[in-house]
């Protein structure tokens, strides 16, 4: 069975794979995230998630690697990673009491074959009172994920809905991922029960 790379430097996705019982290593990607004028939302998660996998797979031809991309989309508009506490307070002012999209989008290549999926999930905020959004952006959680906030951290307290797939919010949709590996012959179940057999 080919070894698996995951070409993210996102703890977030490394715990969701370690969650399903897979073995890995990381090799973070370089691309270049700049939003082009007018590529949709989805096209531009998608297009990125590839485009990581693609970058790490042609160094790492005998393996699968694994990219993914997430971003927060309100309104039609991106909200990537805040580049100063300003910046994560007007994010989390423009969440509070709306509905937004989170995109995510994984990829797996092997050699120049890759194929890839993309979830979207809603997700709604209650209203936040402005103590709220300056006691959360103080905490520093908000300063290196998209949108301003993690679903996974304190930032959970704020979601009133979700509609789709949590895991998809955290940063990688696991039923899409397993679903990928399960066509490339690197099934998640079979990775699980030889873990588990090793141990014993």
């Amino acid at each position: 069975m080919k070894p698996l790379i995951l070409a993210s430097a996102s703890p977030r996705r490394a715990e969701l794979l370690e969650q399903i019982g897979l073995a890995f290593r990381v090799q973070p990607a370089d691309v270049d995230e700049t939003v082009p004028a007018g590529e949709p939302a989805e096209q531009y998660v998608e297009r990125l998630a590839r485009e990581k996998a693609q970058s790490v797979a042609r160094h790492n031809p005998d393996s699968l690697v694994l990219g993914s991309d997430t971003s927060v989309v309100l309104q039609g508009d991106i909200l990537g990673k805040p580049g100063s506490v300003a910046e994560a307070q007007a994010m989390l002012a423009r969440l509070s009491g709306q509905a937004h999209q989170v995109m995510t989008a994984v990829a797996l290549a092997e050699g120049a074959h890759c194929q890839s999926r993309l979830v979207v999930t809603s997700v709604r905020f209650r209203a936040l009172s402005d103590a709220e959004i300056d006691a959360y952006v103080a905490s520093g959680e908000p300063m290196d994920k998209a949108g301003g906030y993690g679903i996974q951290g304190l930032g959970g307290i704020f979601v009133s809905e979700l509609k789709g797939s949590y895991s998809a919010v955290v940063g990688l949709p696991l039923q899409e991922t397993a679903g990928l590996l399960a066509e490339a012959g690197h099934p998640v179940w079979r990775n699980w029960r030889c873990s588990k057999e090793s141990q014993t």
